[in-house]
């Protein structure tokens, strides 16, 4: 009536392998591990101590894991104890979510793009990608960061321009002072000190001290004295501080103190649908064949700036770029079809008024240089009015 069902009796095959399918997943993330050079991971283990798990075991579990959408270590250690794909994989053995957690974050981190690299050879290889077509967007992800600690770069110049102004009216009024007195000013001459643009927190420092060494000799100069003191207390760190800021800045226009590598941009999901500018990144990805072959973080928010350095990264990490680039109209600039030009690849890329300018309106407009007649013997523009452009300069 009923199929033998006993649980205490035991019962073959014992073999966990027998019960996953020839097609699985897991054993094409198995097959790709195995394929990685042991030296990978030879540096982040330097030896001593007891024994360590095998890291092609634990980097298994965690890249299936991930494949599964389990990030979590507790998770995944719990998968290795109750998921048979993962039983397989671990070869019985139970790391704790400590060691998961340690050797993705400490170990793992400096062999994570050479690992990423060595499964796109085998994907390669194994002919699951081909390099002919390379499909490339990108997305914003939110930072972990407060939303209300930005920092502007336009804010700091300003600021920073007004002390800068500040100080000089401070020293230009001590000079003032000692020619009253005729009195020599130690060799501190606002030349020293240069233009307002030009005053570095070094160059304060080097004048505070030589302010500080007149001040021992007149120590009841009360003026004196104060000004060493608004400048060691307050001009001075706020200097220090802008030029900090200026450095993270680099060539962005914002970040946050709570994660000074993100930058404040625009996100897809505005749900308050006010335009507010957060902290986040731009994520580039490139895929072929449903299979990742880069991926680039930036931040800059717009995916404009991002195509060629995503290439070039591309390119180091495979060698050569994939036959054809296809991207949309936020990747379209006269800067990007240049550097592919240039690479020899072919373009499917396309530019912002791609469909505008096959409007009627577009090409009647007498305003677009499109609509201008060009002599190229002459590299010259002859707008309606009968009136010629001549070429002056290139600029990006």
């Amino acid at each position: 009536m009923y199929k033998e069902y006993i649980m205490d009796q035991l019962s073959l095959p014992m073999d966990l392998q027998e019960d996953i399918p020839q097609n699985h997943l897991v054993r094409i993330v198995n097959d790709a591990v195995d394929r990685l050079n042991m030296n990978l991971f030879t540096k982040a283990y330097p030896g001593g101590g007891r024994d360590s798990y095998h890291p092609k075991m634990l980097t298994k579990i965690i890249i299936y894991a991930y494949t599964q959408r389990i990030y979590s270590s507790r998770q995944i250690a719990k998968a290795v104890r109750e998921n048979i794909m993962f039983m397989w994989l671990a070869a019985r053995q139970r790391p704790d979510f400590r060691t998961i957690n340690r050797f993705r974050s400490e170990r793992m981190k400096d062999v994570l793009e050479s690992i990423f690299t060595a499964v796109l050879q085998f994907l390669v290889e194994c002919k699951y990608v081909k390099l002919e077509h390379y499909f490339v967007d990108g997305t914003k992800i939110e930072a972990n960061a407060n939303r209300y600690t930005f920092v502007w770069g336009k804010a700091v110049v300003k600021h920073k321009m007004r002390l800068q102004e500040k100080v000089q009216s401070l020293f230009a009024t001590i000079e003032e002072a000692e020619k009253q007195e005729d009195h020599a000013l130690s060799g501190l001459d606002l030349s020293e000190l240069g233009k307002p643009a030009d005053m570095t927190s070094e160059k304060l420092e080097q004048a505070v001290q030589q302010l500080e060494q007149r001040l021992e000799a007149k120590p009841k100069d009360k003026p004196l004295k104060k000004t060493v003191r608004i400048i060691r207390k307050d001009l001075l760190p706020r200097l220090q501080k802008y030029e900090s800021q200026q450095n993270i800045l680099g060539s962005r226009n914002s970040f946050s103190k709570t994660d000074p590598d993100a930058t404040f941009m625009r996100m897809k999901e505005d749900h308050m649908r006010n335009g507010q500018l957060k902290p986040g990144y731009n994520v580039q990805i490139g895929t072929e064949n449903q299979f990742i072959l880069g991926y680039s973080v930036h931040q800059r928010p717009t995916d404009t700036r991002c195509l060629k350095p995503h290439l070039e990264k591309v390119k180091h990490a495979l060698g050569a770029l994939p036959g054809t680039i296809i991207a949309d109209a936020g990747y379209g600039g006269e800067e990007n079809y240049a550097y592919l030009e240039q690479e020899n690849v072919e373009a499917i890329v396309k530019y912002a008024t791609y469909h505008r300018e096959n409007t009627k309106a577009w090409q009647q407009d007498v305003g677009r240089l499109d609509n201008w007649t060009y002599l190229a013997a002459e590299d010259r523009w002859l707008c309606p009015a009968g009136q010629q452009l001549l070429f002056r300069r290139e600029s990006k």
